[in-house]
């Protein structure tokens, strides 16, 4: 089904004017334990996990709409083999070194690690059954995954996206996106930093160049034009 488009800056999203459900996927972006929890990854490096929690209430209004209209919904999950075959040396030595070692014990089990209830997304913004989820070694989704592969085969070509935290995951897989083609719209208030300044800056880089990433809107813009609200 074909919708308006979004009110967005630096234009209206998207740019060639077809917000369809068909081509048009939904990607939650590591709403994980570790990120946004308690004892998790995040929270034990000593970070304000309200900065990093905040985006989920909207996300689940959003949530509820997309799947309600038959949009494609991916959520994506970043962690390491038990082994930490896949963690690079520098990533698990930076991690140790501010006291959140990757594979380390801790109130969510080893950190950073899969099948650990860190690593777990959490309820509120949970997958339903037959939503696919990305597992990723990295930052960005694209990166030693199928999601590619997985978008072109259902046709998708626009990328709304979610998550946290906007200027490491989501930014980072919003830049891949675009390099290959997608059009992207990130939520601003569907996604969180840990620390605002770094949010704030992270949102502006994409309106840059006139859109150099893509577009960015509230959640209520896209809620309206989806007739949600």
């Amino acid at each position: 089904m074909r919708y308006q488009t979004v009110p967005a800056e630096p234009y209206d999203w998207p740019f060639d004017g077809a917000l369809d459900s068909a081509t048009t996927a939904l990607i939650c972006i590591d709403w994980q334990a570790d990120f946004c929890g308690p004892g998790g990854y995040v929270d034990m490096m000593g970070y304000d996990l309200s900065l990093t929690r905040a985006g989920l209430e909207p996300t689940a209004a959003v949530l509820d709409a997309a799947r309600a209209r038959g949009f494609l919904v991916i959520h994506t999950r970043e962690g390491h083999r038990p082994d930490l075959s896949d963690c690079p040396p520098n990533k698990l030595w930076r991690s140790r070194r501010i006291g959140a070692g990757i594979g380390d014990p801790g109130p969510c089990g080893r950190i950073l690690v899969r099948g650990e209830p860190g690593w777990e997304i959490v309820p509120e913004v949970a997958p339903i059954d037959g939503e696919p989820i990305v597992d990723k070694p990295g930052k960005g989704a694209f990166y030693a995954t199928d999601l590619d592969l997985l978008l072109r085969t259902h046709g998708i070509t626009h990328l709304i996206l979610t998550g946290i935290t906007t200027d490491v995951c989501v930014h980072t897989t919003m830049r891949e996106a675009n390099d290959r083609g997608y059009e992207c719209l990130l939520l601003t208030d569907c996604t969180g930093a840990t620390d605002k300044g770094n949010y704030e800056a992270a949102v502006k880089m994409v309106t840059m160049q006139g859109g150099v990433f893509g577009a960015v809107a509230p959640s209520s813009a896209l809620l309206t034009s989806l007739g949600a609200r």
